[in-house]
């Protein structure tokens, strides 16, 4: 036993306690700000720290973690959430006897994996300060209050980054069953077939030799057909969540010059979804050019796919919120900025301001992606 309990606490220290430090203070930081933002400006009676951060998506993983899906009634519209999540909080529920706070652990964890996960994958092509940094810049990102409450990012970014890095270490058929359960999590998660066919792709010109296990690939979108499966089972329509989305958040399938140009019209009627979400479809844009320049040909294809995706709709919105599962803007922004101490503090400064602003925001149930 006590040779056991040394062996675990030799694991235990392996840890990268430097990130998973960073990590938890930033979290920590912010919701501790989060109640002081709430108490100093809102009117209304405070409800609690976690229940100040159970804002418009996050209130249908709970009812779904809690209900499942449902063909009728107002708990219709949540058949447009992927099933793993909300499933994870249910299992989680039964230790915590508490949806919320469920929906919590799991985001805590997972947000806790998408560091570690990142931090290592960037190490794969960078140093340790720009690995390190990219994790900085992904946990001061604007919207990365949405890594730590009851929101997918946290869960798909782990999925997304663990995907990558078992393609790149060889792991073909971890990286299938990743991606598969990425699949299961957004619908960007089909965006991981293509990336990774190029990630093979580019090891076939190093190798020149082909490898079977890069058929694992094809098991991805076993997680989307049983999404479809699932609206099948619950109103008898396998795309059925296509018509809910349309009628309820008036999204369809659109060139993407078309969502843009809307977003670009509401500018003078509001900046929060006119200036702000224009700026990160920008952003977005040029980090992707960017990423076919700098990075990895499977990053930019990633990157590329998800721009498309998420502009390709009648009515473009939550633009900031998605970028956070675009991981190589932050090991861009961290090998940009490594060494260059302006640069570096510039990126800081700015990216902290609108954290505190659009988390200001959002905890005073304003809407903020």
């Amino acid at each position: 036993m006590r040779g056991l309990d040394a062996v675990s606490l030799r694991r235990i220290r392996a840890w990268d306690w430097p990130v998973i430090t960073l990590i938890l203070s930033v979290k920590a930081l912010l919701f501790i700000f989060a109640v002081q933002a709430v108490t100093t400006l809102s009117r209304e009676s405070f409800p609690g720290w976690m229940e100040i951060w159970n804002r418009w998506d996050a209130v249908h993983y709970l009812a779904l973690a809690e209900h499942g899906y449902v063909a009728t009634g107002e708990g219709r519209v949540s058949l447009v959430f992927y099933p793993l999540y909300p499933g994870l909080v249910h299992l989680a529920a039964f230790l915590t006897q508490n949806y919320l706070a469920a929906a919590f652990v799991v985001s805590g964890i997972a947000s806790v994996g998408a560091g570690l996960l990142l931090k290592r994958l960037a190490r794969l092509d960078s140093g340790e300060e720009v690995a390190q940094n990219a994790v900085w810049f992904l946990f001061i990102f604007p919207t990365s209050y949405f890594l730590h409450i009851g929101y997918t990012e946290s869960l798909f970014l782990a999925l997304t980054l663990a995907c990558f890095l078992a393609a790149r270490s060889g792991r073909w058929a971890i990286a299938g069953v990743i991606g598969m359960f990425a699949c299961l999590t957004r619908v960007n998660g089909l965006i991981l077939m293509p990336a990774l066919a190029l990630e093979a792709f580019s090891q076939y010109r190093t190798a020149r030799r082909i490898n079977w296990r890069w058929l694992w690939i094809g098991i991805m979108p076993v997680g989307f057909i049983a999404y479809l499966l699932i609206n099948y089972h619950v109103t008898g329509d396998f795309f059925a969540f296509s018509k809910i989305m349309e009628e309820h958040w008036f999204k369809k399938l659109k060139p993407p010059w078309i969502g843009i140009r809307d977003v670009w019209l509401r500018i003078p009627d509001d900046v929060t979804e006119g200036l702000h979400e224009f700026f990160y479809i920008v952003l977005v844009f040029v980090c992707t050019i960017w990423c076919w320049w700098r990075s990895r040909p499977s990053y930019a294809i990633w990157m590329t796919c998800n721009w498309l995706l998420i502009n390709s709709t009648s009515f473009v919105l939550s633009v900031p919120r998605y970028a956070l599962t675009l991981f190589p803007i932050f090991i861009l922004f961290a090998q940009a900025s490594t060494g260059r101490r302006f640069w570096y503090l510039t990126l800081s400064v700015g990216s902290l301001l609108y954290l505190g602003h659009y988390a200001g925001r959002f905890v005073q149930g304003l809407w903020a992606f």
